[in-house]
């Protein structure tokens, strides 16, 4: 049950950032994108300061034998590497977030803002998920 709780808390958390910093606004996302027209650099801020707080806490949470909540830490492991699925599927992403200027994480704190995009979005993406499964299994 506390595995819960701090998920919620951790999930509310995150969701108020992509809020404040406006993340989950589409306008906001596309401004950042369009480097060529009327540019908007803040989000390269957000995104800095996300790092820089991994950054500053990796080493300290990677000095414990496991997660508190889990009995082991899942990274990447780097024998997969790069194939045609990982960067057609960059592209696509790329291509989604560049169109709707919403990200499939972000999208979910824009639920609070009253608009339909966000759901529409939302049922585009698993139209696109439920699309790629049968596209899987046929092969």
């Amino acid at each position: 049950m506390t595995k819960n709780f701090a998920a919620l808390f951790c999930g509310i958390l995150f969701g108020l950032g992509l809020t404040i910093s406006q993340m989950s606004n589409p306008d906001k996302v596309l401004s950042f994108l369009d480097i060529s027209g009327n540019w908007d650099p803040s989000l390269a801020f957000v995104m800095a300061g996300a790092l820089m707080t991994l950054g500053a806490l990796q080493h300290f949470i990677f000095k414990r034998e496991k997660p508190i909540y889990d009995s082991q830490f899942h990274l990447p492991n780097k024998n997969n590497g790069i194939d045609k699925r990982l960067i057609l599927g960059a592209i696509i992403f790329g291509f989604g977030w560049g169109i709707s200027g919403f990200c499939p994480g972000a999208v979910l704190a824009a639920f609070g803002d009253g608009r339909i995009e966000p759901f529409l979005f939302t049922l585009s993406l698993g139209a696109g998920m439920m699309l790629f499964r049968l596209l899987q299994k046929e092969k």
